[in-house]
């Protein structure tokens, strides 16, 4: 095999095993799921045998409205087929994701940790780790905000977790979490 037919097999393992890695967050715009998946990245390796990829320095995926960021990213594929992808904040920096929400043209939600946002396409929950922050905007009015060091987002139920601790558990005297829901005005 020829380094450019090699080349070739490897974007498309790469883009086959990736191809579901995304959060899914409220009422994510369905539209991105029939969407190509896009990874620019300074290095990028796939390991065959442990069902991995790793792709690092200035990760950038891109499907449909869903962007991400992050400093380094893994996905890993069980042999069931789900995938379980980790995107990892530079020093000093952080992770983060933007999509378009189903409902309107301007409505988004973005979320950002300083240390780590972890996805598992079985379940459809998001883990954001270390000053976590999710909102969502409607017309670039923030509706809901979410900030905690620890926040839990389950898209299938549209539930949220929120702890004063990386730990996924409030601890006493380590800090306090902040909601902020907007009142929602009814159609006239």
């Amino acid at each position: 095999m020829n380094n450019h037919s090699q080349h070739h097999k490897i974007r498309a393992i790469f883009a086959a095993l990736i191809g579901a890695v995304m959060v899914q967050a409220a009422h994510a715009e369905k539209a991105d799921f029939d969407k190509p998946t896009q990874v620019e990245a300074n290095h990028g390796t796939y390991d065959e045998s442990k069902q991995t990829n790793i792709f690092t320095g200035n990760v950038v995926l891109t499907r449909g409205t869903l962007v991400m960021y992050a400093e380094k990213m893994t996905v890993r594929k069980d042999a069931a087929g789900n995938q379980f992808a980790t995107l990892y904040a530079a020093p000093g920096g952080v992770t983060k994701f933007r999509q378009r929400r189903d409902g309107g043209k301007d409505m988004w939600i973005d979320g950002s940790a300083a240390d780590r946002i972890e996805y598992d396409t079985k379940t459809e929950i998001a883990k954001l780790f270390k000053n976590a922050k999710v909102k969502m905007t409607d017309a670039g009015k923030v509706t809901d905000e979410v900030e905690g060091e620890f926040v839990s987002y389950d898209s299938k139920t549209e539930f949220y977790t929120v702890t004063n601790s990386t730990g996924g558990e409030s601890k006493p005297g380590t800090g306090r979490v902040r909601v902020i829901i907007q009142p929602r005005n009814a159609e006239k």
